[in-house]
């Protein structure tokens, strides 16, 4: 083992107070530092922080950005989801290949780039995009794919590629980027001037459960998709056994086709950590931790440097705005590639230092959450509704939106469509009235919720975008009359394939099976079993997998075969000599002859079916 490794790994360690809930932290460091996770350095970090060595290897191979094998000094994740595929994915990956002389998942002879695809990266808006190191690439095209990687040959610097800021504080020295705000409707109660302390300040002159009551009047419901009432949450967290409580901020905006999130954390970061701040008041916690996403890196100097100014402004830290009862503070979490993280359970096991694992429930997090301690976990988008919340009054926050859901709700709305960016809107507001806005009149079909959402066609136009008809976490995609839905499914199915832990058998084998079965329907070789096949499988997916993962991924497949039944027509079709048009009897008897080490044939008619 090199001397310089174990001491360079030893000081990372160190630097993290050996402390084995950091080892998240750890192995990013090594990674940045190295390229590489390696064996000898996962050697090194278990000895120091007393972890079994499977410990760090499995948290290692779990995560995206991690990697045991040497990469390049600069990475290329370009973004592979629906979106980026709809709009020339496929032109810049060929772009890419053919200057850099290598396939995915490869590097440069010399060393120096390395090739990758990633999921979405918060970008629909303006796609195809990649990230490059931590830098954001956007509006991609096979030029501009050519150009880049003839500029890295040159200088090995992606933040020398760009070249125009996006508006607002996209433009901010800490974070410099081309990336666009893309904001199309604004001034109702998040997007709207901020009013920084002011919310903080009416919190601490009301006892917490009067807070929590503050907040339960204006019926605010969690805005990352399952709506679950954020009063009752710290109500139950407030009352759970243990002195040491915690707030986590769910920043790990991974769900396909969202990216409302970005925009509250690059413009409105004051309104996201006053929320955490008053949540912390609230439940009785002195910590808080916001969960960043790794795709949005590079936001990450930018939030500590906000961080930084509140605590000398006395808004964190000890006697937070001379409230001699009250100390509390935050720090950033970041996240190292993993969808799954986006589910509560996982996103504290990826806090704790270990892989992004579902916990089992119960216990829920409001009992036993991070490192055992009650733990309340909310989206970005709810702490900006409890800031505003107090700033001006349950009623005033409650005049927009439904019964059932009050306020407004950030939608991040993408694919074809004249106008994608983000709307805020009125919970009530009809899909119609969203299709209008965005310039998408012409849609066959819309994806609410993301892939784990589901596919409305036009005769669901006019139902409405809340907790009790259309919900969703705030991902809308758009289809028009070229797409093929159904390779819109498969793209799904893909997806939650490779985003699934692995860890329960109905989610690790379901999605394959799935996908595959969607590839048959594809390929014109499904059969009316099939279709009872689907429905049996999803409804197994969804009673028995471990966590949502795995409870929501049929949903493309069940949605479809709900609402657009016409996809499945040919599965409804019997062979007309009743045999089975998937099996392939000359392959099978291709593969059994090289299993036999002996010649043998397919006879009988219709190729011995």
């Amino acid at each position: 083992m090199s001397t310089l490794l174990d001491s360079a790994v030893r000081k990372i360690c160190k630097a993290h107070d050996n402390d084995p809930t950091r080892l998240l932290d750890v192995a990013r460091a090594v990674q940045e530092k190295y390229r590489c996770v390696s064996d000898e350095a996962i050697d090194v970090i278990s000895q120091v922080l007393h972890l079994p060595r499977v410990t760090v290897e499995s948290l290692v191979s779990f995560y995206a950005f991690l990697s045991t094998e040497k990469q390049g000094r600069v990475i290329i994740r370009l973004c592979d989801d629906v979106i980026d595929r709809m709009h020339g994915y496929d032109r810049v990956l060929d772009a890419f290949r053919e200057e850099l002389g290598i396939e995915l998942g490869e590097t440069t002879p010399d060393g120096n780039i390395t090739l990758e695809r990633t999921a979405c990266i918060g970008m629909s808006d303006q796609a195809p995009a990649a990230l490059i190191n931590d830098v954001v690439v956007t509006r991609l095209n096979s030029d501009s794919a050519r150009e880049i990687v003839r500029e890295l040959r040159e200088h090995m610097d992606p933040q020398r590629l760009v070249r125009t800021y996006g508006r607002g504080n996209n433009a901010h020295d800490l974070i410099r980027s081309m990336v666009r705000n893309n904001i199309q409707t604004e001034g109702l109660v998040l997007l709207t001037r901020t009013n920084r302390g002011e919310a903080l300040r009416k919190a601490l002159s009301l006892r917490p459960v009067e807070v929590i009551r503050a907040i339960k009047t204006a019926r605010v419901r969690g805005r990352g998709g399952a709506g679950f009432p954020t009063g009752m949450k710290w109500e139950f967290t407030r009352a759970a056994d243990g002195e040491q409580k915690v707030i986590i901020c769910n920043a790990d905006e991974g769900e396909p086709g969202t990216f409302k999130d970005r925009i509250l954390l690059t413009e409105y970061p004051d309104r996201v950590f006053a929320g955490m701040t008053i949540a912390g008041y609230a439940i009785g916690a002195q910590e808080g931790i916001l969960y960043l996403r790794a795709e949005y890196a590079y936001l990450k100097a930018f939030l500590e440097d906000r961080l930084e100014k509140r605590r000398k402004e006395g808004l964190l830290g000890e006697n937070v705005l001379g409230h001699s009862r009250f100390h509390f503070d935050i720090r950033i979490q970041m996240g190292a590639g993993a969808y799954v993280c986006g589910e509560e359970t996982a996103l504290i096991s990826s806090c704790e230092g270990t892989r992004g694992d579902p916990k089992n429930r119960p216990p829920f997090p409001a009992q036993h959450g991070y490192l055992g301690r009650p733990t309340s976990v909310n989206n970005v988008e709810t702490l900006c509704c409890v800031t505003k919340i107090m700033e001006e009054g349950a009623a005033a926050f409650s005049q927009f939106g439904t019964n059932q859901s009050s306020g407004t709700k950030l939608l991040s709305i993408s694919g074809d469509c004249r106008r994608p960016g983000v709307y805020e809107l009125p919970f009530g507001t009809t899909l119609r009235e969203v299709l209008n806005l965005c310039d998408a009149e012409d849609s066959i079909a819309v994806q609410v919720g993301g892939p784990s959402g589901q596919m409305v066609g036009p005769d669901a136009y006019d139902r409405q975008i809340c907790f009790d008809d259309l919900a969703t976490g705030g991902s809308i995609m758009t289809f028009g009359p070229q797409r093929d839905l159904l390779e819109v499914v498969h793209a799904f199915l893909e997806f939650f394939e490779d985003e699934s832990c692995g860890y329960c058998t109905p989610c690790r084998v379901g999605t394959v099976l799935l996908k595959e079965a969607v590839e048959r329907v594809r390929d014109d070789l499904c059969e009316p079993v099939d279709i009872d096949r689907f429905q049996e499988m999803g409804k197994m997916m969804k009673a028995m997998s471990r966590c949502g993962l795995g409870q929501t991924a049929p949903n493309p497949v069940l949605s479809t075969l709900e609402n657009f039944p016409g996809l499945y027509a040919n599965c409804k079709k019997e062979d007309s000599e009743g045999y089975r048009r998937s099996f392939d009897l000359e392959g099978s008897v291709t593969e059994a002859s090289a299993i036999a080490g002996r010649p043998a044939h397919a006879t009988g008619e219709k190729g011995g079916r």
